[in-house]
């Protein structure tokens, strides 16, 4: 007997990218609609945020986006005041990206949002499901990180 063809509905990866998409959209809605943020450079800008200063390379590898729609959302960020270039003294050929201080105090007024509909959406599980959840989360990306390793011909662009 054939086994099964797969559904895309039971496909874990396919579900997994619909519901952050889902979630990035409805938090992008608010974002955009306070802030004139774009997804791209609310993600910019939380990384800024929490790590400081880092370079575009830095951004790509911390934001999961590519090199186009990060150096796209760091002119954004830029053109508008709340992110500026810094050289980079250790490589001459990139440049430091921080939030100014106008970036930082457009953070600090996102984050209490952003915890907001964060507790909003996990409101469906129990603090313990929450846990379990961020744990399933970190576990799935360190087997990502395993797996590209052993990918031959996988470079950092």
């Amino acid at each position: 007997m054939p086994a099964r063809s797969s559904r895309l509905s039971d496909f874990l990866p396919y579900l997994m990218s619909v519901t952050t998409n889902a979630v990035s959209d409805l938090v992008a809605g608010k974002y955009r609609e306070r802030f004139g943020l774009k997804i791209p450079e609310w993600r910019v800008m939380a990384v800024l945020g929490d790590a400081g200063a880092l370079t575009q390379r830095d951004l790509v590898g911390a934001t999961r986006m590519d090199k186009v729609a990060v150096n796209r959302a760091c002119k954004v960020l830029e053109d508008r005041g709340l992110a500026a270039r810094s050289p980079n003294d250790r490589d001459g050929r990139s440049h430091h990206l921080e939030l100014t201080a106008a970036g930082k105090a457009m953070h600090a007024e996102i984050m209490p949002l952003a915890l907001g509909m964060e507790k909003q959406l996990f409101a469906v599980l129990s603090a313990q499901e929450r846990r379990d959840f961020k744990a399933v989360l970190a576990r799935i990306n360190d087997q990502v990180h395993k797996l590209e390793s052993m990918t031959p011909g996988k470079k950092d662009d």
